[in-house]
């Protein structure tokens, strides 16, 4: 009994020291608030919000959700299978999670320079069904999640070629999937694309990003397609 009340003590403080993914992009290779043009007037895109959230059946709301939830190359598994799993590829799953750590990495500092708004911030009709910070500062541009989407969809197709065109399809769902959950607007998302392809273009001159996506790439083939 002493023994699971000490862990259950150190749990927390244990969690706390478990070090995050390392990037494979700084926020000095990459200014996004260069890159992008600035968003929109908040007004222009809020009829297709509104639309949006009118015509969302209670299917788009649940893959909403679950989109929401998972940030990570496994949300491809509805094009790859049930085989393309975390749980049986490691050495993938540790390369996903370094992509995604470039996410906040890049997309933070140009949220905090744009400061846009998010939908149901500027608007209280607009009803989000995920799960939202309550904090106005909280901005939304660009699109955190779907930066994460598309950047680990463009390194999924290093690894899987022959199904460029599923993929890229379900990253395109998967950021439309913030609008439906009522948290972005579409150019949000829309700026995210072009944030992870400018991304993408740095990560493949990094040595160790090449080292971890053969690794991947190796383990990911020899689960989906044998001996390959």
């Amino acid at each position: 009994m002493r023994s699971l009340l000490v862990i259950a003590f150190l749990a927390p403080a244990l969690l706390a020291q478990t070090p995050r993914p390392k990037p494979y992009v700084t926020a000095d290779q990459l200014d996004v608030k260069v890159l992008l043009a600035a968003p929109v007037p908040n007004e222009t895109e809020l009829p297709e919000v509104h639309r949006i959230q009118d015509t969302r059946t209670p299917a788009d709301v649940r893959q909403a959700q679950a989109d929401d939830a998972e940030e990570d190359m496994f949300v491809f598994k509805t094009v790859l299978g049930d085989k393309f799993n975390g749980a049986s590829l490691p050495l993938t799953a540790a390369l996903s999670a370094r992509v995604h750590a470039n996410e906040g990495v890049i997309t933070n500092p140009a949220k905090a320079y744009f400061k846009r708004i998010r939908p149901f911030n500027f608007d209280h009709t607009v009803k989000p069904v995920c799960k939202v910070k309550d904090d106005p500062n909280d901005y939304g541009y660009p699109s955190g999640h779907s930066t994460s989407g598309y950047l680990e969809a463009l390194v999924l197709i290093q690894i899987v070629p022959e199904r460029r065109n599923e993929i890229l399809a379900r990253a395109d769902a998967y950021a439309h999937n913030r609008v439906v959950c009522g948290v972005h607007y579409p150019s949000d998302t829309q700026a995210s694309k072009l944030v992870a392809y400018a991304t993408m273009g740095l990560m493949m001159n990094n040595v160790e990003f090449q080292r971890d996506l053969a690794a991947a790439k190796a383990e990911t083939r020899r689960a989906l397609f044998g001996g390959e």
